[in-house]
């Protein structure tokens, strides 16, 4: 599956680093600080693969502030038009940064928009892991088949602030307090040991691999050399033709 990650605001993590990451060998086709900035891009990805007759799917990730861009509007449309494989995934966490939907939005039902460009579209429980898993597989599997793009909004929240620039002040603790109730990761725990898939010792050897994975990303970053000089300006302008 070809990846396109397009989220600028809205995200439900919140992590601005997230915006500058690429990486073409795995068709992860990066992310972008302009907001709703993926959107038309992973429309040209997904027109590309049907012209050359290629089987894949672009999955599109946006937060629910980039339905208020233009790029949200004509990129739906013209995936719908043209009835190309892109599967579209909003995670609406109820806030764009810092302002509720319904304070922006005069429409606040993001599936109904979708819904007015013709795209087959749904409302998912996003602090339900398997509720998500069971609708993206469903999803992507109705994109492969020829049926053109998918819209999947995916109502969830995000416990910290946008940034760590954020005061946090629109919106109270006690509704932050009332949502972490339904975090995802313990209630999905909570299935497993209920199912007998996992384990006290499980647990503990997920937490531990998780801590190395990480301790071994930031030591890899650490130590990675500076960028040279020379490069700032790589592929940021065109060269000057010859005389």
């Amino acid at each position: 599956m070809a990846e396109m990650y397009g989220k600028a605001t809205g995200c439900s993590r919140g992590r601005g680093g997230s915006m500058h990451l690429f990486d073409i060998g795995r068709r992860f086709y990066g992310g972008y600080a302009i907001v709703g900035g993926g959107l038309p891009i992973a429309v040209g990805l997904a027109l590309a693969d049907k012209l050359q007759g290629r089987s894949r799917v672009t999955a599109c990730f946006f937060g629910d502030g980039a339905v208020a861009e233009g790029e949200f509007h004509e990129s739906l449309n013209l995936a719908a038009l043209w009835k190309l494989p892109v599967l579209f995934l909003c995670e609406n966490n109820r806030y764009a940064m810092g302002t509720a939907l319904e304070r922006h939005q005069s429409q606040p039902d993001v599936r109904a928009k979708a819904e007015s460009y013709r795209l087959p579209a749904e409302q998912v429980d996003g602090m339900d892991v398997l509720a998500v898993e069971a609708a993206t597989r469903r999803a992507a599997e109705a994109v492969r088949r020829g049926a053109g793009p998918y819209f999947l909004e995916y109502l969830t929240y995000r416990f910290r602030a946008h940034s760590m620039y954020d005061p946090d002040l629109y919106r109270t603790k006690d509704e932050i307090a009332q949502w972490k109730q339904r975090d995802p990761i313990p209630l999905f725990e909570a299935r497993l040991r209920e199912w007998g898939l996992l384990s006290d010792s499980d647990a503990a050897r997920l937490e531990k691999e998780v801590e190395a994975e990480i301790a071994a990303a930031v030591k890899s970053a650490e130590d990675g050399p500076w960028e040279p000089v020379a490069d700032l300006l790589k592929d940021v302008s065109t060269p000057r033709p010859a005389p």
